[in-house]
């Protein structure tokens, strides 16, 4: 059987790190499924091929101003 480590006596929070922690805490209490839902919602975005195709007749009119 393994050991027991010995406590460690903790230390005093700080004033801001106890406000920051009732912060977190009521933050985590408040935070819904209806939150998160918002977040796993998938967007349409830009295609790659026009991103790309931007991209490419960018490089080509800095590479035409460059000779």
């Amino acid at each position: 059987m393994a050991k027991r480590k010995p406590n460690k006596p903790r230390r005093k929070l700080t004033k801001e790190e106890q406000r920051l922690k009732a912060i977190y805490a009521r933050s985590r209490r408040e935070f819904s499924a209806a939150d998160l839902q918002k977040y796993t919602v998938i967007e349409k975005g830009i295609p790659i091929e026009k991103v790309m195709a931007d991209l490419e007749a960018t490089h080509r009119e800095f590479m035409r101003k460059r000779r």
